[in-house]
């Protein structure tokens, strides 16, 4: 993985972009791309939907988690379901191109976003057909229960 851009730079960036639109970016800090520190906050968000409302909010929130604690927070977005769409090459559902492109800005700053293995499999979808910043992991929600042990704070909606 590449190393996370400056996180102030992107801070100033994101506060441009989000008094442009409701639906802003985000980004936070993940362990593999972290330094040899660990983060004081951890926090895991279900994406199992397709709708570029719900999308966009999930993406907004990590942002805003990544403005608030910077470097002290690390987020995960476990994708599974239709919202596997959000991180398809191709994508099989109407997922605009500006949320794959805040998501892949996210994912530069740190913010895992997990795939399951799963819902790659009923879609005969293999690492291959998904962005390179994706992350396959077995088993989505199993992936959230092992988060949520390691004292991930669950949010889905």
């Amino acid at each position: 993985m590449n190393k996370p851009v400056n996180r102030r730079r992107f801070i100033q960036l994101l506060a441009a972009a989000s008094g442009a639109t409701l639906l802003g970016a985000a980004s936070a800090h993940h362990t593999d791309s972290h330094f040899e520190d660990d983060a004081k906050h951890h926090i895991v968000y279900q994406l199992n939907k397709a709708d570029p409302k719900y999308i966009g909010s999930i993406l907004f929130s990590a942002g805003e988690m990544i403005r608030k604690y910077g470097d002290d927070v690390e987020v995960v977005i476990a994708v599974f379901g239709e919202g596997i769409h959000l991180l398809g090459k191709r994508p099989r559902r109407p997922i605009p191109r500006n949320l794959q492109e805040k998501a892949s800005s996210l994912a530069a700053y740190g913010v895992a976003f997990h795939a399951c293995g799963n819902t790659l499999k009923s879609l005969r979808w293999t690492k291959n057909d998904l962005l390179d910043f994706s992350k396959e992991v077995p088993i989505g929600i199993d992936d959230i229960m092992q988060l949520q042990e390691r004292g991930f704070t669950y949010i889905s909606w």
